[in-house]
């Protein structure tokens, strides 16, 4: 059935509003180009007076400050990483669709929890109760992975009867309480632990055995708090990457022999490899920018250190507190504009790259629908 024409009088009509969306359009995508062809304009002509300055010790005060940035994001990287694709990996190839429906929506939800939200608990709330219990935070972060990976040996060695009401599919839902337990034996076991194999005070013995002083807001700290704030984002793109990856692929290598686990590990991150490298580059670069969760939970002390206990300051805390009292001409501000114009930079690297891998994935994916 052929749609119903629409009159002579209508037709200019249409195609004057068709024009005019398609012109607010185009303009808003110039808009956001120009603006950020701006940005970047302005950031280069406020550097260049210290080219003229010419005082090589000024330039050596950035140092602490990028040093602080690689550390935070460092530290949220390997806290998110691992969370993030082992979630994307379950939910995409294991997790039931009814499942799936409920706890993918609920998990980029997360996204939208604001930074300084996260920074104040962590904060005010996390840091406090690590610091007081540092041998169970250190215990539970080592003991939470062996465990997960303790459920899952437990569920292979099962009977059958008792797999099929524990089905892996819906693994996201009976580990809870798993997980739980196993919380629950760290925080009794960690005091006796602490007194009887680390002389009664972890904090203490670090400091007599390794000279590592312990800081109330540190590496740490930023690290589990920014990386729950990266998570979200990681795991959406590397989780949407590995769903669109054809099915074709996935039936014709366990159709060989291959096991659910292998065709995800030999084929599906194979294929969906630049989309997950794009999911992490993203959440590199919102790592490296991150500013209220790294101002509240770091402690803002500018030192070269690789200690996990120790703080830290980046360069967009650094921006944030020094640039409001920073008079305009001055060295302090020439400095902090720089600082801002290498977190630019490198944020549009990253998401630059991050564009271009996932358009090859998806001219990949094209030929493979178009060859099958």
């Amino acid at each position: 059935m052929t749609p119903p024409r629409l009159t002579s009088s209508r037709q200019p009509l249409r195609l004057l509003q068709d024009r005019v969306a398609t012109g607010l359009i185009t303009a808003g995508g110039v808009g956001v180009l120009l603006a950020i062809l701006a940005i970047g304009i302005f950031l280069v002509w406020e550097t260049l007076p210290l080219l003229a300055i010419g005082d090589t010790l000024a330039l050596a005060k950035l140092s602490p400050l990028a040093w602080g940035t690689l550390k935070a994001a460092l530290a949220a990287l390997l806290f998110a990483i691992p969370v993030a694709l082992g979630a994307a990996a379950y939910s995409a190839m294991f997790m039931s669709a009814s499942l799936r429906a409920r706890i993918k929506p609920a998990l980029e939800m997360m996204e939208a929890i604001p930074g300084v939200v996260v920074g104040f608990i962590a904060g005010l709330i996390l840091a406090p109760w690590v610091e007081r219990h540092l041998a169970s935070a250190l215990l539970m972060i080592v003991w939470l992975p062996l465990s997960a990976a303790l459920a899952g040996c437990l569920w292979q060695l099962a009977k059958t009867r008792l797999r099929r009401r524990l089905p892996l599919s819906w693994a996201g839902v009976w580990l809870v309480p798993w997980l739980a337990l196993m919380v629950t034996i760290v925080l009794w076991l960690a005091p006796w632990i602490e007194q009887q194999w680390l002389g009664g005070d972890l904090r203490q013995l670090l400091d007599e055995r390794f000279g590592m002083d312990y800081a109330t807001r540190n590496a740490l700290i930023v690290g589990i708090a920014m990386g729950f704030a990266v998570i979200p984002s990681i795991y959406s793109l590397a989780e949407d990457a590995l769903a669109d990856v054809p099915t074709t692929l996935i039936e014709g290598a366990q159709a060989l022999g291959a096991s659910r686990w292998q065709a995800l590990w030999k084929v599906a991150l194979a294929a969906a490899g630049p989309g997950v490298f794009s999911a992490v580059m993203i959440g590199a670069g919102r790592a490296v920018g991150e500013t209220m969760i790294v101002l509240m939970a770091s402690g803002n002390t500018a030192l070269f250190s690789a200690s996990p206990f120790e703080g830290m300051r980046s360069m967009a805390a650094a921006i944030a507190i020094e640039l409001p009292e920073a008079s305009p001409g001055g060295l302090t501000y020439h400095l902090l504009i720089l600082a801002a114009l290498v977190l630019f930079i490198f944020t549009f690297l990253v998401n630059t790259l991050a564009e271009v891998v996932r358009q090859r994935l998806r001219r990949r994916y094209r030929q493979m629908g178009g060859t099958s």
